[in-house]
This record gives C-alpha cells, structure tokens and sequence, in this order.
C-alpha cells in the first residue's frame, strides 16, 4: 500500500452475484478508486474461495473465522483457526462475535465460539474483526476477560450506541462504519459517527449487504464503500480526501503493521 486510497475493510465477494463474478466486482471497485478490500470469513466452507481471492490480487487480503451466526454444530477449535490464520494474505481473526438477534435460546456455544477465536488470534497475533448484534455488554465484556486488548480489531458494522463505542477503543478497537451510516433514519448513529474520532475510523461495505445510498434495497459491492467515506466526511466537516487519508492510514496500523 504505497499512497492514501479507498480501502474497503469488510465484504464478502464470494457471495456476490453478478455478470462476470469476482473479478468484475474487483475490477469496478478498483475503477473507483478502492485500493485495497479485505474479504472477511464467515464459515469454512467458504474460506478457500476467500483465500484463493487473496492469492490471486494483491489488492485483497483474507480473514479466518466463522460468523457467530453459523451452524452450532461446526466444530471449531483453536488448531484450526491458526491453521487458517497462517499465511501473509490472511492479515485477520474473524468474523467473530456475538448475535441475540438470529440466534436465540442458549447460547453459551457462541460465547464459547467468540471466546475461541480471541485466543487464536492472541496466538498468532492478528487482529480480530467483530460482529455484535444486541449483545454489546457481552461482546465488551468478552473482549476484557480474553485480553483481546493486546491484538485489538475493528467493531465491524457498528450500530450501537457511543458508550459501547468508547469502552472499545478503549481496548485498543476501531470502529467501522457500513452504509447504515448513510440511511436517513440512521440519526443516533450518525452522531455516533461524528464522535468517533478519524482517527479510530474505519469504513466498509459488508457486501453483497447494506448496500448506501444512493444503492439502498440493492446488492452491495466494494465500490461503494465510497458512499460511506462521502458520509463521514460530510458528517465530520472534512474534506473526502481527509477521510481517506485517515480510514487507508487506519487499516494499515490494524492489518498491516
């Protein structure tokens, strides 16, 4: 990475569908001025196309991990998260975390799921990517009890409120906006945006969802994560070229370093 540029932090380009597949994704986005994206793991299944993605462009970097979302009956240990995480394209831990939305009753297999990520990626010493869906004291207080400290992260997609968003910088996380930070009724969150300093600031698309406006209710791709930087610069008062300044500089001191 040799100069500021759009970095989509967080997508899922094997999971979009379009005319001409991943390499028309990347293509258009690289068109548009993203530099570099960062392809996140949600299960096992898929994770060879996301590091097959990485070998192939050095613009794309992997993760390793399995949403909280996926199946309880998958099998994750440790061993084979750092099996995974062992090679330079995979520069993460994740997606992990928490979600009380989709999944319901008992719940102590994905608190021990999360935990089993944190400890891997402590092991190998790589950032975490978090998912927390109406479970932030939980996620927050994981995070203290497993030492995620001394890796950090990113709270990926980050819709809570600006307390949460403060006790995670305060170990030693960023916090990444998606296209939710561009909908109109995103009110409380855009003031959270605008207190999130630039400096702990990270972007995103989360495609093929949460597509921004002016693409809100359609399938989301890296190249508009642009959207999104537009949003923070508009509510911080800067100028575009000040938040990608500041997002490229982030990802690179989280991933890269």
């Amino acid at each position: 990475m040799q100069s500021p540029y759009l970095v989509d932090s967080h997508c899922h380009i094997p999971l979009i569908e379009t005319e001409g597949g991943p390499d028309a994704v990347i293509k258009a986005a690289l068109e548009d001025g993203v530099g570099h994206i960062l392809c996140v793991s949600i299960d096992l299944e898929t994770f060879p196309a996301i590091k097959q993605l990485a070998d192939a462009y050095p613009c794309i970097s992997a993760s390793a991990g399995v949403h909280p979302n996926s199946a309880r009956e998958i099998e994750l240990s440790e061993t084979i998260l750092l099996e995974m995480a062992d090679d330079p394209s995979v520069v993460a831990i994740g997606e992990t975390g928490l979600d009380y939305y989709r999944s319901q009753g008992n719940l102590d297999w994905q608190r021990q799921r999360f935990r089993t990520h944190i400890r891997a990626a402590r092991q190998i010493n790589k950032p975490l990517i978090i998912h927390s869906r109406e479970a932030r004291g939980d996620v927050i207080t994981i995070l203290a009890e497993e030492g995620a400290e001394a890796v950090g992260g990113v709270m990926h997609c980050f819709v809570d409120d600006l307390e949460t968003a403060r006790q995670a910088m305060d170990l030693n996380f960023y916090i990444s906006f998606s296209g939710i930070v561009t909908f109109r009724n995103a009110k409380a969150l855009q003031e959270v945006a605008r207190q999130v300093p630039l400096d702990k600031t990270l972007i995103e698309t989360d495609a093929p969802y949460l597509a921004p406006v002016p693409y809100r209710g359609k399938q989301n791709q890296p190249a508009y994560v642009r959207y999104v930087a537009e949003k923070i610069a508009e509510l911080h008062q800067v100028n575009l070229s000040e938040v990608i300044s500041a997002t490229w500089r982030n990802y690179e001191n989280l991933f890269c370093t």
